[in-house]
């Protein structure tokens, strides 16, 4: 029987996935601890590691894992920079591509909704029977520019529920989709031109060498003044202490964050009762004009039930044919 280590379990996590594992029949120990070199030693006797997307599966790590008999390392995600592929070894590293681009595309447009029309600030209001409009100013998106940075299957949903709010697209990747653009009527520009002309900027692009902090004080400096920005990427593309700064002058209108660059000890976890703080994101909780969520623009009961699917099969492919198209 194929012996699954599965980290950083939630019970959304176990629900669904014994929910599908009826199906395979394998053996899933289920571990609340993340993936780094420190839990690698848990993985002793098991055939498949499953990860999500704060595991660290650095170069230290891997080389335990493949010590200790691991076969395969399943993400449960679809990114993998928190992977060292280059030092995979004779693992096999599966993840999941698509599992709803919708979900994040929609969430996005959720935190821009809640940071421009002031919606928490206004719920909290009514909740004490304050019905006043004073502070609660926002403006038309219809008509406004959107930067969209990345058009893989998020960034295309993303642009296409923009498109209904009757906004001019612009973005920029540079692996560009000529037939998506011509068939949604956007334009493809340079990151200079994005930056200078967007009302919005929206985040959809992976986290690699060439756009780690991509967002810095340089990139914002070139950004129209009360420009709001969403990040449901991740969060190391944005340089958080020039994110604070330019905030802090008044720069930046707005902010919207699924993902945040030093969310590891913190996201995904409830930290109510801890005293431990990180001083940035604190400041950030802070101000009236950010909006955080816990890294949950995946969490719908489509993207949770794709994830599950997808990820068992992806271990069956690879146990019983030695490929997945899935492969890493």
């Amino acid at each position: 029987m194929v012996k699954i280590a599965f980290f950083d379990a939630k019970n959304y996590d176990k629900e669904v996935f014994n929910k599908y594992n009826k199906e395979y029949k394998y053996d899933i120990t289920y571990f609340e601890s993340k993936l780094n070199s420190e839990t690698a030693p848990l993985t002793k006797g098991f055939d498949v590691v499953c990860i999500f997307v704060n595991d660290k599966a650095d170069a230290k790590t891997l080389k335990i894992l493949e010590e200790n008999g691991v076969k395969i390392l399943a993400l449960r995600c679809a990114g993998f920079n928190n992977v060292d592929l280059e030092e995979k070894g004779n693992l096999k590293i599966v993840r999941v591509p698509q599992y709803s681009p919708y979900a994040v595309a929609e969430h996005a447009v959720g935190l821009l909704l809640s940071i421009n029309r002031k919606l928490y600030k206004s719920y909290q209001r009514t909740r004490k029977y304050n019905f006043s409009l004073d502070g609660l100013l926002g403006f038309d998106i219809h008509g406004k520019t959107v930067g969209v940075i990345g058009t893989g299957r998020i960034g295309k949903a993303f642009i296409n529920i923009m498109k209904g709010f009757g906004t001019k697209i612009i973005a920029y990747d540079t692996y560009q989709d000529e037939k998506f653009r011509e068939e949604v009527g956007f334009e493809y520009v340079d990151l200079d031109t994005l930056y200078k002309e967007s009302d919005i900027i929206s985040l959809h692009c992976p986290l690699l060498k060439d756009t780690e902090k991509m967002i810095n004080k340089e990139s914002i400096a070139k950004m129209k003044k009360g420009v709001i920005i969403i990040n449901c990427s991740r969060g190391k593309l944005i340089n958080t202490n020039d994110l604070v700064q330019k905030l802090s002058e008044g720069k930046i209108g707005g902010v919207g964050l699924d993902v945040y660059e030093d969310e590891e000890e913190f996201f995904l976890r409830d930290m109510s009762n801890s005293y431990v703080r990180d001083k940035n994101l604190s400041i950030l909780l802070s101000m009236p004009n950010v909006f955080i969520t816990s890294h949950q623009a995946f969490f719908t009961k489509e993207a949770l039930n794709k994830i599950a699917s997808d990820t068992l099969e992806n271990i069956k492919n690879e146990m019983e044919t030695g490929t997945c198209e899935n492969e890493l």
